[in-house]
């Protein structure tokens, strides 16, 4: 699903982000993360040049550290925005209002913002980012495949367990692989100002069915055992959340998965012009036989929860 939104500007070759020679320059905050290493890799192969922002990377960046932002902008001509810990946190809306007058004020001319389905407070936090006037794309992304491999969650399949709040919904389970791609595309193309793709996979599967396919992928048996939201918060607790924040994300979550996040979207089609990668694909190519060791590899090292991280709404292994 692909849809349009007022913009202030225009969007032309000489308003586009891009220097005279050519040359993009992108500030990717959380660069670091699921999507936001993704992202930069896909950038850097379409020629752009890449400011990876992180709390320990050349190019320091920490959202909650307002100091960092500007000098992480100096010099960028467009940003992909991957807000820690989610845009429907308290504060997320005034930190994209600040965050977007600061790239307006450092002549970032295009953003493209991570946001997650279904969530009226990111919506206001979207809303806050677009008044600063700079070229606005949204990218509005449903539950990751890779929480699955990557992060917390990671820990329980590898153990057996899926535990989680999701009774009997189904979710469209979004490949991160395909929602790089599209966040690629809406940075290095021109036409993309203004818009709101929402990502979801082909089709949508309940957790059970979920464990199914990584028990069949990786031969192992892997159970799904649903959790009542204060059940999930205390376990969140016990692994060290602070309660608050525990029976945050755990309502969140239980509120993402009542069933309104279910139906598919064309999203990925639209703006790539071709169907969506399947969950299948995604456990075969992450449990299976022929399992990628380059990615296991490339993922050693990453913490389960981390600022450089995604949006805990699309990513359930921040947790």
């Amino acid at each position: 699903m692909t849809t349009h939104t007022e913009n202030t500007q225009t969007d032309n070759s000489q308003t586009d982000g891009t220097r005279r020679d050519g040359t993009r320059t992108v500030l990717v905050t959380g660069a670091t993360g699921k999507t936001g290493r993704r992202v930069a890799r896909g950038l850097e192969e379409r020629g752009a040049r890449v400011l990876a922002g992180s709390r320990g990377g050349p190019t320091r960046f920490d959202w909650e550290d307002p100091a960092t932002w500007g000098p992480a902008l100096a010099g960028a001509d467009a940003a992909f925005v991957n807000y820690y810990p989610d845009l429907a946190a308290p504060g997320a809306e005034e930190a994209m209002r600040t965050f977007g007058g600061l790239a307006a004020a450092h002549g970032v001319r295009r953003l493209t913002l991570l946001s997650g389905r279904g969530e009226p407070e990111a919506v206001r936090a979207e809303q806050a980012l677009r008044a600063a006037g700079v070229e606005l794309t949204v990218v509005r992304a449903a539950f990751f495949a890779q929480n699955f491999d990557e992060g917390l969650l990671a820990e329980g399949v590898a153990a057996g367990v899926i535990a989680f709040p999701a009774g009997d919904t189904a979710e469209p389970f979004v490949d991160v692989d395909d929602l790089a791609e599209v966040v690629v595309e809406t940075l290095v193309q021109d036409g993309q100002a203004g818009l709101v793709h929402e990502l979801t996979g082909p089709r949508a599967l309940t957790f059970a069915e979920v464990a199914a396919e990584l028990s069949r992928a990786s031969g192992r048996e892997v159970a799904y055992v649903p959790m009542g939201e204060v059940e999930f918060a205390g376990m969140l607790a016990g692994f060290g959340m602070p309660e608050p924040e525990a029976a945050w994300l755990a309502a969140l979550f239980t509120t993402l998965l009542d069933g309104h996040n279910t139906p598919v979207t064309d999203g990925v089609k639209r703006v790539l012009g071709r169907e969506p990668r399947d969950f299948s694909a995604y456990a075969d190519r992450a449990f299976g036989p022929a399992a990628d060791q380059d990615g296991v590899a490339d993922r050693e090292g990453e913490p389960a929860a981390d600022q450089d991280g995604d949006p805990a709404a699309t990513v359930a292994a921040q947790a």
